[in-house]
């Protein structure tokens, strides 16, 4: 290109130079001049040459999300436009939508081996302190985007009160339950496991099975871990987690957590290892059963399967009382970007496009999404202002950082317990050696 500039610079000096030796007088130079700069507006200049767009190839790996592919990929496209606009950068995506259960394993391999991605997601509560001690996420501290956070939702991806990462799912959780349902038999959501005993009575009464169950894939019982934990370490056992965490605690000061798991299992829809999220989402959306241990980030989902389909949010009641009733409040997916990323800072710009003030209002309103940019204008969905009835009462916790490794086990566990090849004690032990374990792994 430089060889093409110096050859159109000489022909424009050498045309100008003739020009200037074959005129008599001021009038022929002027009219030189003339010519030589054009006279029409759409004459450019003769060593104008269009500097060609930089390409880069971002890989997003973007793991349990491959139901949203359609929003997500539509969004990259508009980055893309965007930064070829404003910076001449042609941007490509190499994106990857592994499943839930394998993604984290996945993703750590690739990071520890040095196959990086550019962007991926992770579960803040899970996965953030382990990748951050790693030294896999970038401080975003400094970034635009983390002065948008609003201030509850901007502590739950700040680690050493450093930003670094961009929430997608906040949520406030317990489980759903079909509105509809629950009007015709004149139910309103239990706050005791007593009440919710009565509910089950109510629901069977009137032939309406009481909970869809879905166990085919290993993620979906594991719910249960962070609500009974959750809910008992904000009440009875205030001291759990630092006992689990110093290897002193166990499993079995907390057996109660089996109350709610057996009620559910004990009255729930048949082919529980049948049926997977997908598989799930579809029967709760059709009114299979009227209530599903399930969060509301499958609320897409459902309405892409019944756009009709009014349901709830509600926190679980794990035993009669009232102070272990609390929705569980979290950011599960948020996407970062490794320090060491091939195109960090074209990766950073899209992390700051994702919470862009104009285009993030319809990405997150599309996913189904809560608001966690001061900016954010769309309206709440109904479950998410039912769940706020609950978080502006005080009846809420932060998700429970429980151990990756504990929550993987008890996902299989509790699959093992529901199809009778592990008996409590059972599970119990297999928590606490997976607890200890983690701690160990930690500790190193």
């Amino acid at each position: 290109m430089r060889k093409t500039i110096s050859i159109l610079t000489a022909v424009t000096v050498l045309g100008l130079t003739a020009a200037c030796s074959s005129g008599g007088g001021n009038a022929n130079n002027g009219a030189g001049a003339r010519n030589a700069q054009g006279s029409g507006a759409n004459n450019a200049p003769a060593n104008t040459v269009a500097e060609a767009p930089k390409k880069v190839e971002l890989k997003i790996f973007l793991g349990g999300l491959d139901r949203f592919r359609e929003q997500f990929d539509g969004y990259f496209e508009k980055f893309a436009e965007k930064e070829k606009a404003e910076k001449n950068i042609e941007v490509t995506f190499n994106s990857e939508y592994p499943g839930a259960d394998n993604a984290p394993q996945i993703l750590k391999t690739r990071l520890a081996t040095g196959d990086v991605p550019d962007v991926f997601s992770l579960h803040a509560g899970n996965d953030m302190p382990t990748f951050y001690k790693a030294g896999y996420l970038t401080d975003l501290s400094d970034q635009p985007l983390a002065g948008k956070l609003i201030d509850g939702i901007k502590d739950l991806v700040s680690m050493d009160g450093k930003v670094v990462a961009v929430p997608m799912e906040s949520l406030s959780w317990g489980y759903l339950y079909n509105k509809k349902i629950f009007s015709d038999l004149g139910i309103t959501p239990p706050n005791t496991l007593t009440e919710m005993k009565a509910v089950v009575q109510k629901l069977k009464d009137n032939k309406v099975t009481p909970f869809l169950l879905s166990y085919k894939e290993s993620w979906i019982p594991q719910l249960f871990l962070p609500l009974t934990v959750g809910g008992l370490v904000n009440s009875s056992h205030p001291d759990f987690m630092d006992k689990m965490n110093s290897d002193q605690g166990s499993f079995a000061d907390i057996k109660e957590m089996f109350d709610i798991i057996d009620l559910v299992n004990a009255n729930g829809t048949d082919r529980a290892f049948e049926k997977g999220n997908d598989d799930g989402a579809a029967d709760f959306a059709n009114g299979k059963a009227a209530m599903w241990v399930q969060g509301t980030w499958d609320a897409d989902s459902i309405l892409k399967m019944n756009d009709k389909a009014e349901f709830g949010v509600a926190p679980l009641p794990i035993n009669d009382d009232p102070a272990s009733l609390r929705i569980n409040v979290s950011v599960s997916t948020a996407l970062s970007v490794p320090p060491n990323s091939k195109n960090k800072e074209v990766a950073i710009d899209l992390l700051n496009f994702i919470l862009d003030d104009q285009a993030s209002n319809d990405l997150y309103q599309s996913l189904k999404f809560n608001p966690v940019s001061k900016n954010h204008t769309f309206k709440p969905y109904p479950w998410v202002e039912d769940a706020a009835v609950y978080v502006n009462k005080g009846q809420s916790y932060r998700d429970p950082a429980i151990p990756s490794a504990v929550k993987d086990e008890s996902g299989k566990a509790l699959q093992s317990y529901f199809d009778k090849k592990l008996s409590k004690e059972d599970v119990i032990a297999e928590l606490d050696k997976a607890w200890k374990e983690a701690n160990a792994a930690a500790a190193k």
